[in-house]
C-alpha cells in the first residue's frame, strides 16, 4: 500500500510550525495503489519499490511508498551494528582484526575497509572503518569484541530492535551481508527511518556519518588506512548529515538518508533502487528530499 502525505512548514521568527496530515490511497488489485493526488504533490521520478521521507524532528510519515514491506536492507544493518556499539561505551577499547572477521568480509565479496588480521584499533577508529567504507571486517571485528562473539552481537541487536519498536526487523549478520541466506536479515522502509533517527541523536554516530574521509595513521599496531564515505550525498546534496548506503544481489542498491535546510530536517530511505547502481539510489534520495524541502527553503541558510 501506498501513502502520501505533505508537510507544510513555516517559519515564522525562527519556529519551525508542521502541519502533517496523512491520507491513506486506496489498494488496487496486485498490491499497487490509486494515486489520491496529481504527480505534481509527489515527488516524481523515484525508482525504489520500497521508501519513505519522514519529518526527523517529530518522526512523522510525509510520504510513502510499501513503508511496511519487509525486504532485505544490505549494509543498512550496520547501522544497527554502530548502535549496539555506542550504547555499549568503551569506544577506546582495543580490538584486534581477526582472522575470521577478514575471510568473512572476502568469502561473501563484501566491501572492507582493508582491514588486516592481527592488526590492533580502536572500537571508535573501527566505527569510522565500518560506516564510510561499509567494511565488513569492520563489522566482524566489532561484533567479536562487543558480543562478545557474532552470535551474542546478533543477538543484541535483534534485542535492541525489539526495544525501539521494530517488529518487522530481523538481523542475522552484523554487516548485511547474505547470511545465511539473502532474506535472512530484513527490515521495512518505516522501521529503518525509526532506526536512523535513534541513530542520528547520537552525537558520535552523526559526528561519523557525516565525514567525507577519514584519514588514520599507522600506529604501534595498525597500518595506515584512508576510508572515504561511501554516501554520494554528502558531496553532491548540501545539508546533508548522513547516513548510509548499501547494496547486495537481493536488497539491491539502498540509501538511509538525513538532510537540512533552513531549519527543516528530512529523513528517509529508498530501498532497492537499482540493482548494483549506487548513483540511482542517489539520485531517488535526492528527488525525494526535493519534493520534500519547500522552494523558500532552498534560499535560507543550511543548517
Amino acid at each position: 500500500m501506498r501513502t502520501y502525505a505533505r508537510v507544510l512548514p513555516a517559519v515564522v521568527a525562527g519556529v519551525l510550525v508542521v502541519f502533517a496530515p496523512t491520507v491513506a490511497a486506496a489498494p488496487a488489485p496486485g498490491g499497487s495503489a490509486q494515486l489520491p493526488f496529481p504527480l505534481t504533490l509527489q515527488p516524481e521520478g523515484v525508482q525504489a519499490p520500497a521508501a519513505v521521507l519522514a519529518e526527523a524532528n517529530t518522526g512523522v510519515i510525509v510520504w510513502s511508498r510499501q513503508p511496511d514491506t519487509r525486504l532485505p536492507i544490505a549494509s543498512l544493518t550496520k547501522v544497527m551494528t554502530a548502535v549496539v556499539v555506542l550504547e555499549s561505551g568503551d569506544l577506546e577499547r582495543p580490538v584486534t582484526v581477526s582472522h575470521a572477521a577478514v575471510d568473512s568480509a572476502a568469502a561473501h565479496g563484501g566491501s572492507t575497509a582493508g582491514l588486516v588480521p592481527g592488526e590492533v584499533l580502536t572500537a571508535r577508529q573501527l566505527l569510522y572503518a565500518m560506516m564510510l567504507p561499509s567494511g565488513c571486517d569492520a563489522s566482524y571485528a566489532l561484533a567479536e569484541a562487543f558480543g562478545p562473539g557474532r552470535d551474542a552481537f546478533v543477538a543484541r541487536m535483534n534485542a535492541t530492535a525489539h526495544r525501539l519498536g521494530m517488529p518487522n526487523t530481523h538481523f542475522s549478520d552484523p554487516s548485511g551481508l547474505p547470511v545465511p541466506d539473502d532474506f535472512a536479515t530484513y527490515s521495512t522502509p518505516a522501521e529503518l527511518v525509526r532506526l536512523g533517527r535513534h541513530a542520528m541523536g547520537n552525537p558520535v554516530f552523526r559526528e561519523i556519518v557525516r565525514t567525507p574521509v577519514q584519514h588514520q595513521p599507522a600506529g604501534p599496531a595498525n597500518r595506515q588506512h584512508v576510508w572515504e564515505n561511501t554516501n554520494g550525498l554528502l558531496q553532491e546534496y548540501p545539508g546533508t548529515a548522513g547516513i548510509k548506503t548499501g547494496s547486495t544481489n537481493a536488497a539491491g542498491t539502498c540509501l538511509l538518508f538525513e538532510a537540512t535546510r533552513g531549519g527543516q530536517r528530512l529523513i528517509g530511505v529508498v530501498l532497492n533502487s537499482s540493482p548494483h547502481d549506487l548513483d540511482a539510489a542517489t539520485a531517488d534520495a535526492r528527488r525525494i528530499m526535493d519534493w520534500g524541502f519547500l522552494p523558500i527553503l532552498s534560499s535560507l541558510p543550511i543548517g
